[in-house]
């Protein structure tokens, strides 16, 4: 398939630059994956699109504050934006400036100086003034995404992260939990759903363009993941109760599945299982991927010709997607990381 072929059109007025004032008031679009029909709902009508028994799996991720400002001796300015923490005070990073960057630079920033110690592919290793979650934390900003087209507000630091982060490690937010407030939790509660954890770091590759238009020479960025024993039976339990599994989020189904092809690695049986994996993903779930784990799917809508976009689609089928993206264009909901969502279920020939 070709890069194109996940094309739409989307005016800018229906990019939301803002999020609600309440995290469950969004829209929901509903789509059967087996049908191909889709109607209109509103977020907090998901109790009533799950059943007692059903299972919801979360991005317990936290996003860091990982963009930093600094400059060089010359007085050139260099924006740093964290992809990873390594070992003591390095860190993996992004660096953009005027003038090319070279090994040796000291960059002055608003918490230290910055030395930058070796390239590696297209990002950059430095050694930080202080281990790297802590001190992008305590200097940084959030890294809003780059289509959000305004600064940073003391308000993004809580309402560009879920209610259940608690891993630090993330550059972006796992959008579909933001929608999830204490009073939908608690309606979801009262209609026997039940909920477990997964962590996907989300990087700041997810922002990245598909560059090649033959999605063979596509390469996903890595992104470090733990799908724990805890989440692993509340699945199993789930299956033998005859629930469903529903991921809350892209970065969601993209670890389960990683951690199914994992144990499918280890055990070639003929039983769809998942057992822990901790470690890197470089999945790339495209229209042809069977899915193993998820059977239902809650997601923010992605931007065109995206890998995220070209997820929902294997999962639910490109052709009913692409319906669906046109009619949430024409029905003016919001897009993107603080805008609306929609609840997707699996297409019969997306199983495994």
């Amino acid at each position: 398939m070709q890069r194109t072929d996940f094309h739409f059109d989307l005016p800018e007025e229906l990019i939301a630059q803002e999020p609600l004032a309440e995290r469950s008031a969004s829209r929901l679009l509903v789509l059967d994956g087996a049908t191909g029909a889709f109607e209109d709902r509103m977020l907090r009508d998901l109790p009533q699109l799950l059943a007692p028994g059903d299972l919801l799996v979360f991005n317990d991720t936290r996003v860091v504050a990982a963009r930093l400002m600094g400059t060089k001796p010359s007085g050139g300015r260099v924006e740093i934006l964290l992809e990873r923490a390594l070992d003591g005070t390095l860190a993996l990073v992004h660096m953009r400036a005027s003038k090319p960057i070279r090994p040796g630079l000291e960059i002055a920033t608003a918490g230290g100086t910055v030395e930058v110690v070796e390239r590696r592919d297209e990002l950059w290793v430095v050694r930080l003034p202080q281990p790297a979650l802590e001190f992008f934390d305590r200097h940084g900003e959030v890294p809003l995404p780059p289509y959000i087209r305004r600064r940073p507000d003391p308000t993004d630091r809580e309402r560009y992260q879920s209610i259940f982060a608690r891993e630090s490690g993330a550059v972006a937010a796992p959008t579909a939990s933001l929608h999830f407030d204490a009073g939908l939790l608690a309606a979801l509660d009262a209609a026997g759903v039940s909920r477990t954890f997964v962590t996907l770091h989300v990087g700041a590759g997810t922002f990245q363009p598909v560059r090649t238009m033959d999605l063979d020479s596509h390469v996903m960025h890595a992104e470090r993941l733990t799908v724990g024993e805890s989440a692993c039976e509340a699945i199993e339990r789930t299956r033998e109760a005859g629930g469903r599994i529903v991921a809350v989020g892209t970065t969601v189904a993209r670890a389960l599945e990683t951690a199914a092809l994992e144990t499918a690695a280890r055990r070639p049986d003929d039983r769809v299982r998942i057992e822990p994996y901790s470690g890197e993903t470089r999945l790339f779930i495209r229209p042809g991927f069977r899915f193993r784990v998820v059977d239902a799917l809650l997601t923010n809508f992605h931007l065109p010709e995206s890998t995220l976009l070209m997820l929902v689609c294997a999962f639910a089928g490109r052709e009913a997607v692409l319906a669906a993206y046109a009619h949430a264009v024409r029905a003016r909901y919001r897009f993107f990381s603080y805008g609306d969502a929609m609840f997707v279920t699996c297409a019969p020939e997306a199983r495994a």
